[in-house]
């Protein structure tokens, strides 16, 4: 089964970027689909943005739709968050999660996390 880790969180001002990695262990990783999710403090984790392992089709939440872009390497095993015009309500932890078949905002049926990487954006 596929293993995730998460890099590149950080504390960043409102209007900066930041580009967040998950890197997959296992040689299926172009067979899984790929999902950035988000908790921030005291709510429930939510989809962010993802991308379908079969067509490349990508989704993203409306609040981060034009500011975040989601880009997978089947070659370095990675799926990239690219993060731009952050904004304080984008501070949370990260996962970067995976699943068989094509479906992407539902949690269930994820089969791996990773551990999460913090954002945290000043105002």
């Amino acid at each position: 089964q596929v293993q995730l880790v998460e890099f590149g969180g950080g504390l960043v001002q409102t209007g900066g970027s930041l580009r967040l990695s998950c890197a997959a262990s296992g040689r299926t990783f172009s067979m899984y689909t790929i999902a950035w999710f988000r908790q921030a403090p005291g709510k429930e984790r939510e989809f962010v943005a993802g991308i379908k392992y079969n067509d490349g089709t990508i989704d993203y939440q409306d609040s981060v739709k034009g500011r975040f872009t989601v880009t997978r390497d089947n070659a370095l095993n990675t799926v990239f968050l690219q993060m731009n015009m952050l904004e304080p309500q984008d501070t949370a932890v990260y996962y970067c999660a995976a699943r068989n078949g094509a479906l992407l905002r539902q949690e269930l049926g994820y089969v791996a996390w990773g551990q999460g990487t913090q954002v945290t954006v000043s105002s």
